[in-house]
């Protein structure tokens, strides 16, 4: 199997063992039959796991593959199937949803029942599994708003869990399940399956609209709350605009989404002992957001959350930029997103992602950080 099959980016070499799990007892069987051993010491910690660890892959929209492939075991997680439940005297609705299932499938599925918190979230490319990981965000929303609960199993012991917000500790596109795979340089917790609260009464008003160009969209000010199915509506519309809706007849959409991330950056103490202003840190015009601590859910002042996309246009890339050869290129619709032109391999990609990068630092001294996973490819 070739690993370029199962990704949105269209590249990846061979895989020559590869299972499919398409129910959540294949899965468990899969996680327990490839358990996690725990380092014995900081220096074998350091050097990650011993040989080619599992591959674990959904919807496949947030790697970028070696063009040598994966060595590995594969698991093709390709569970399915969301179940309903009225809490809070039918105020509220849970849903849990296996990880393979789609994620813009579950959103559609919310919405047209009328339910309120995943509206903003549509167009999404990728699995439920994926979804906490990554704090899956976009136009205001993220999975943390309405995440009850986490259903995982640890291959380090062996346990499954029912993970609690809390215990996840969600920042910007980050979790407690990202977290542990970058120290431990494999997956340690595998996602079987996510709840959501969500409030009933969509029809008459969503969530609140959090993002300016969303509420320009729907012609509402920010804040107001719109009947779910126009939020989605407005959602896929704005997607498509910037070429994060998956089409196969566009190459424009061979893409992991956003390649970086906002950077976030420390904010030095100042001559009182407070926090300087975000314009000691920032070039002159970019924009500054809060970020939030994952550790306790609240903005932290310590830091400044910045545009990875201004500061790749403002140092240069503009929409539709390639190298010599051009088979990877920006977006021409979105200076987030990099792209297969057709025909382009991993290299291609990683070449281009790294000139940016480079090219970002050199104008501004931020280092820009990757948000797909790499695997085999360091940036």
């Amino acid at each position: 199997m070739r690993l370029a099959d199962l990704t949105t980016f269209r590249v990846g070499g061979p895989a020559a063992d590869v299972t499919v799990a398409a129910t959540a007892e294949e899965l468990r069987a899969f996680v327990r039959s490839h358990p996690l051993r725990a380092a014995q010491s900081p220096a074998e910690l350091a050097q990650g796991p011993a040989g080619p660890d599992v591959l674990f892959v959904a919807g496949g929209s947030n790697l970028l593959v070696a063009d040598e492939g994966f060595a590995g075991p594969v698991c093709v997680i390709r569970t399915s199937g969301l179940e309903w439940e009225e809490a809070d005297g039918g105020d509220l609705v849970r849903v849990t949803a296996q990880a393979g299932h789609t994620w813009d499938a579950l959103v559609a599925e919310t919405v047209e029942r009328g339910l309120a918190g995943l509206e903003a979230l549509s167009g999404i490319p990728g699995s439920v599994g994926a979804s906490p990981v990554q704090n899956v965000g976009a136009y205001g929303a993220e999975v943390a708003d309405t995440l009850v609960s986490v259903r995982v199993l640890d291959r380090m012991t062996g346990e499954e869990r029912e993970l609690a917000p809390e215990e996840l500790g969600f920042g910007y596109r980050t979790s407690l399940l990202k977290r542990s795979a970058a120290q431990l340089g494999a997956v340690r917790y595998v996602v079987l399956a996510v709840t959501f609260a969500l409030r009933a009464g969509g029809a008459q008003g969503g969530a609140p609209v959090r993002y300016g160009q969303l509420a320009g969209a729907l012609g509402v000010e920010l804040g107001a709350r719109v009947e779910v199915a126009a939020v989605r509506e407005a959602v896929l519309a704005l997607r498509a605009s910037k070429g994060m809706v998956l089409d196969p007849a566009d190459h424009d959409t061979w893409s992991a989404g956003s390649f970086f991330t906002n950077p976030i950056l420390p904010l030095p103490v100042d001559e009182d002992g407070g926090r300087a202003a975000p314009e000691s840190v920032l070039p002159a015009g970019a924009p500054a957001y809060p970020a939030r601590d994952p550790l306790t859910g609240e903005p932290d002042p310590a830091v400044v959350k910045t545009s990875a996309a201004w500061l790749i246009d403002h140092a240069g890339f503009t929409k539709g930029y390639a190298l010599p050869g051009g088979r990877a290129g920006l977006s021409a619709k979105h200076t987030l997103a990099l792209t297969n032109r057709g025909g382009a391999a991993a290299a291609d990609i990683l070449d281009l992602a790294v000139h940016i990068r480079d090219g970002v630092e050199r104008a501004y001294g931020i280092r820009m950080e990757p948000e797909p996973n790499l695997v085999g490819l360091t940036l």
